[in-house]
């Protein structure tokens, strides 16, 4: 179990990392984090290997990662969960995961990532 200043501490450095971009990467991760958690309000919030956002409920939903020119969505066990939207564009070749890249200017379907999030 996560202890209740591991989340806090996990959200203060999230928090710093989207301030810290300051460009539509920072912006698109808040949107992303705020879709994550209206869909899962219990969702825990977690900073792993050494400075990557990640969400669990009952084991890693997703991590949100930052490049230069991408934000990545990576859903852990995203090869088991049905797409009907199609939102997986990324790390398709794999048994296990899934990833959702969003490039500066890209909409998000936040009805399917909310689905995607719950599933």
């Amino acid at each position: 179990m996560t202890r209740p200043d591991a989340v806090e501490s996990a959200s203060a450095l999230i928090d710093a990392r989207i301030k810290e971009l300051s460009d539509w990467r920072g912006k698109t991760l808040a949107k992303l984090r705020e879709i994550i958690h209206e869909a899962d309000p219990e969702i825990v919030e977690e900073w792993k290997w050494r400075g990557t956002p990640v969400w669990s409920h009952g084991g890693i939903v997703c991590t949100g990662e930052t490049y230069k020119n991408v934000v990545k969505m990576t859903f852990a066990k995203g090869a088991a969960l049905q797409d009907p939207s199609g939102l997986f564009n990324s790390s398709l070749d794999g048994n296990v995961r899934r990833a959702i890249d969003i490039h500066e200017g890209d909409k998000v379907d936040e009805a399917a990532l909310k689905d995607l999030t719950r599933a």
